[in-house]
């Protein structure tokens, strides 16, 4: 067959389901041969047949496209899908009900017909950026995610929306996508949960010159997220500085006695400020404490010997106290025995017997009439 083929100045090839061929004769376009056996003339060798698999290469991406849109529109039009966008729109290109490809603005995208079925959604994007969360899923399955930015709004979050550096609106938790498509759509998270910051090793310089060193904590929430976001370039650093100028310029108008005594009072005092400052740009702060107030080394050894000297003042005032009281008693008692015979001669049956109780042979001369005045005399057996 092929020999006779060749005798008769002809060309026999297959093309299988999955294939189409463009054919040319003497290098120009003849045509675009389609599934199944095809026998063309081929005087001196003049055909040429070029196939391509229009399933793994969907797409028709070839120098002939053009050409064949050109000098065989008919032929190019049974064979070939073209999807086209504005200046204004994306396309969605489905193939047999599954996104295929994303098409940004001014774009096109030529297809083999016959490896669909094929279809296209245009949208409209010069109002608005956003992505129907559908959509958004079905193309994140896909992973045709070439000209779309993803954003994900935590919970205890708020999302602020910005096209092309310039405020839209706010957006709940969840998740979002925006189509990058001559625009630029950026989400900054503000978190609307309790925070917390810390300002240590603050140095200050007291009323009487000692620089001393203060550790604060604050506790705050952002109210107005928007407010909070534009009003400066970062409100946590503005809350920290607040905290640092307010603290500073308070306990430097205070001796260093006063912000020993005081140490309860004083932060509440910064604090009135601290909070109107940071209202005013949508920060509530909730709580600021005075947690350390950190003295230099030589200074801790002074106050520890002033407290050292204090308390042993107040131990021999309590002790000068005790023995004066005791004296007192002793005075008192002396006056009672003085004026009353039978009250001393108790006290000394009491001396007595407690004497009697450490020996085992007490020996009394003179009687006990003269007991407390006479030699008392032990001896052990």
């Amino acid at each position: 067959m092929k020999l006779l083929d060749e005798l008769m100045g002809r060309m026999r090839f297959r093309v299988q389901e999955n294939q189409r061929a463009i054919v040319f004769q003497n290098g120009k376009l003849l045509s675009i041969a389609g599934p199944g056996e095809h026998v063309l003339p081929n005087w001196r060798k003049s055909l040429e047949v070029v196939p391509y698999d229009i399933i793994t290469g969907a797409v028709f991406k070839s120098p002939y496209e053009k050409p064949l849109f050109d000098k065989l529109p008919d032929v190019a039009a049974k064979h070939l899908s073209v999807f086209r966008t504005g200046r204004t729109e994306v396309a969605v290109i489905e193939r047999d009900g599954r996104p295929f490809d994303v098409l940004p603005p001014d774009s096109k995208l030529t297809v083999w017909a016959d490896a669909g079925p094929w279809s296209a959604t245009h949208i409209d994007i010069s109002t608005d950026l956003r992505i129907d969360p559908d959509l958004l899923r079905r193309l994140v399955l896909a992973g045709k995610m070439n000209i779309i930015t993803g954003a994900t709004v935590a919970e205890g979050h708020a999302g602020l929306l910005f096209i092309d550096g310039v405020y839209v609106e706010t957006l709940e938790p969840g998740v979002y996508g925006f189509w990058k498509a001559g625009r630029t759509a950026t989400v900054k998270q503000i978190d609307l949960k309790r925070q917390s910051v810390d300002v240590t090793g603050q140095e200050v310089l007291t009323k009487d010159r000692v620089t001393i060193r203060i550790n604060l904590a604050a506790e705050y929430r952002v109210t107005d997220p928007v407010l909070a976001v534009s009003a400066v370039k970062d409100f946590s650093d503005s809350l920290y500085r607040a905290l640092q100028f307010a603290f500073r310029k308070t306990l430097g108008a205070l001796s260093l006695d006063q912000i020993l005594e005081k140490k309860v009072t004083i932060d509440e005092e910064a604090a009135g400020k601290v909070k109107a400052d940071m209202a005013a740009i949508g920060v509530e702060v909730l709580d600021i404490a005075l947690k350390d107030v950190v003295l230099p080394g030589e200074m801790r050894e002074i106050l520890n010997q002033v407290v050292a000297a204090e308390k042993q003042a107040e131990a021999n005032v309590i002790r000068r106290r005790e023995e004066t009281n005791a004296t007192r008693s002793l005075l008192n008692t002396a006056k009672v025995m003085a004026e009353n015979p039978v009250m001393l001669r108790l006290k000394e049956l009491e001396a007595l017997e407690a004497i009697a109780g450490r020996v085992e042979r007490l020996t009394i001369h003179n009687g006990t009439g003269g007991l407390m005045h006479d030699i008392v005399k032990l001896r052990d057996e």
